[in-house]
């Protein structure tokens, strides 16, 4: 069985949200946002009237090396 923490901090138009996976950051408003996950990827996610969402991720994962 698995285990899930999360906590989600904002700060101004930022959000800091920490994880068992991580910190990231979140840019942004209601419609347009702009998240960096902890292994360095990038989400842009659009919100569109009517229900629509766009979503596209950029950049590779980051694995550590222990």
């Amino acid at each position: 069985m698995g285990w899930h923490y999360s906590k989600s901090i904002k700060v101004g138009p930022f959000r800091i949200n920490l994880s068992r996976h991580g910190v990231s950051h979140s840019f942004g408003g209601r419609r347009l946002h702009v998240t960096t996950t902890p292994d360095g990827r990038r989400h842009l996610s659009l919100r569109l009237p009517g229900g629509f969402h766009v979503g596209k991720s950029f950049g590779r994962r980051r694995y550590r090396h222990y």
